[in-house]
């Protein structure tokens, strides 16, 4: 119960001191049915777990909702519980399938980076929708969900029929930040680190449990129970086999297709890790409408620091966008 919950209970107790009714029962039933922990279980509780298969690896995903198929695609460090707020804000109106990429939480953990490489995470992909027995798919990405998102799309564009970003800017737009030396560059250190054989000894499911629920004594076990299930190892190859080296010229961020469904990208403003200057000349890239939402106070995790704008906005634009 927190403090505003508490206050109005002793409101109420003062107000009824002499009498509980059925309906003061009620009420502080409401606020224990109401609390963020039976929020929290609510939704674990809701979904289908379902596997595909991509050439003898086994990818978990949570299902919920009925209805076009959006597969929503988690980045580092996360897993499906990350779309929570959107899953259950369209479900009503979609089937809301979202991934645990490999290496994460249930789905499988092969060694080596050659398993990582980002053709390999398209096919992922491709494989969640084959198994909801779809030839086309709503992608949603963050992080490197996003980066994978882009990449599906265009190298997928016959299953991608709309394409929703958070906070990963076009690959190529990010590549040549990069490749100008200045502050994308500098800000990007954390990643050449990670590409350190080695990198992963440094990460403990603790530590990246304790920095994703920001100290939330409800989401903190949430998140420690699937990084003890993640490899760290596995987290790391992301960014050995696709991360961009110097001079940034070519690799999997540069030499992508055009995009040609809709995009929906939104980025939050406080994010230190992607600068909002990758985000220029991304028009470049497109054939069709680009939707960009800027949101102020956000930081990496725009669908977590501000879950309403994020879900009410892919509801209007995919109305906006249906078929």
């Amino acid at each position: 119960m927190n403090a505003a919950m508490y206050s109005n209970a002793n409101k109420i107790k003062r107000t009824n001191s002499r009498r509980v009714t059925g309906a003061t029962v009620l009420f502080f039933i409401a606020l224990i049915i109401l609390s963020p922990l039976a929020a929290a279980q609510d939704i674990r509780n809701e979904v289908e777990h379902v596997f595909a298969e991509n050439d003898g690896t086994k990818i978990h995903y949570a299902k919920m909702g009925s209805g076009p198929l959006i597969v929503f695609i988690h980045g580092f460090p996360d897993f499906w519980y990350s779309w929570r707020h959107q899953m259950q804000g369209l479900s009503s109106d979609f089937t809301v399938a979202a991934m645990d990429t490999r290496g994460y939480n249930l789905s499988d953990q092969p060694s080596g980076v050659e398993n990582y490489d980002m053709q390999i995470l398209i096919e992922d992909v491709a494989s969640v929708v084959r198994n909801e027995g779809q030839e086309s798919a709503i992608i949603v990405g963050h992080d490197w969900g996003g980066g994978i998102a882009w990449s599906f799309a265009a190298w997928r564009p016959e299953m991608t029929s709309h394409l929703v970003i958070m906070n990963l800017p076009h690959l190529k737009g990010f590549a040549r930040e990069l490749a100008k030396m200045e502050e994308q560059h500098k800000n990007s250190t954390y990643a050449r680190n990670f590409q350190r054989p080695n990198s992963h000894e440094s990460i403990t499911a603790q530590g990246l449990a304790m920095a994703l629920s920001r100290g939330d004594e409800v989401l903190q076990p949430i998140y420690l129970e699937a990084f003890e299930r993640s490899s760290a190892d596995a987290m790391m190859n992301y960014y050995r086999a696709n991360f961009p080296r110097e001079p940034y010229t070519s690799g999997a961020f540069v030499d992508l297709p055009r995009i040609q469904m809709p995009v929906l990208q939104f980025h939050g403003m406080n994010d230190t890790a992607l600068l909002p200057d990758s985000l220029n000349d991304t028009w470049d890239e497109l054939d069709q409408d680009w939707t960009l939402v800027t949101v102020p106070n956000a930081g990496h995790w725009p669908h977590h620091d501000k879950p309403d704008v994020v879900t009410n906005m892919m509801r209007a634009w995919l109305r906006l966008h249906a078929e």
